[in-house]
């Protein structure tokens, strides 16, 4: 599809991440499952590499039921300590506690408003945001609203979504369309916002 040289250049040569970059990254999502495993992978991911995160992605839907907001707020203390004994993921229990309360907290906002993927979308009026940046350096690690949108999320008691995880996590699903202007992703990504329904 793209050239190596047309791609955002973070994503490299490599297979899975070009591939996650060609089909995934920007897309606007309102899938809840899919909100939540960009969450919970955006949360695991703290202080570590996206493509670490990535590689162990299939281990991760298995071993958290594919992602299943209601299933995975039910685990229990045996199962997490049966988590860190998985060489699949990333062992580390703070992480795994953190997604199994964010899915407590995940099913709290679906409860109070219809959907998460609502509760969202009201923090840009359901309408993607489109950035125009030329170069990776312009891009930003935070902004104010990934700011707001964290600090609602840590009021409303989910952990490990800092400011700069949550505008990953907004980069991902495609709350804003950070592809460069030179990358054909940035267009399609653009012309795919004007589809979404919230």
């Amino acid at each position: 599809m793209n050239t190596q040289l047309e791609r955002c250049p973070w994503c490299g040569n490599d297979e899975l991440y070009c591939s996650y970059h060609d089909h995934e990254w920007g897309v606007p999502l309102n899938d809840e499952r899919k909100l939540f495993e960009f969450l919970a992978l955006e949360s695991a991911q703290a202080g570590l590499s996206w493509i670490t995160i990535l590689r162990k992605r299939e281990n991760y839907r298995k071993a958290f039921n594919n992602f299943e907001p209601q299933k995975v707020a039910r685990f229990s203390q045996s199962r997490v300590e049966k988590l860190l004994t998985n060489a699949g993921i990333v062992r580390n229990r703070a992480k795994i506690e953190s997604a199994i309360n964010n899915a407590r907290c995940f099913l709290e906002v679906q409860s109070s408003h219809g959907s998460f993927g609502r509760y969202l979308w009201d923090f840009v009026d359901g309408t993607p945001l489109q950035n125009r940046y030329k170069t990776l350096k312009s891009v930003p690690a935070t902004t104010p609203l990934s700011d707001t949108l964290a600090k609602d999320l840590k009021k409303r008691g989910f952990t490990f979504v800092g400011s700069t995880t949550i505008y990953a996590f907004m980069q991902a699903t495609g709350m804003v369309n950070d592809h460069l202007v030179s990358c054909p992703r940035h267009a399609a990504c653009a012309e795919l916002a004007k589809r979404l329904t919230v």
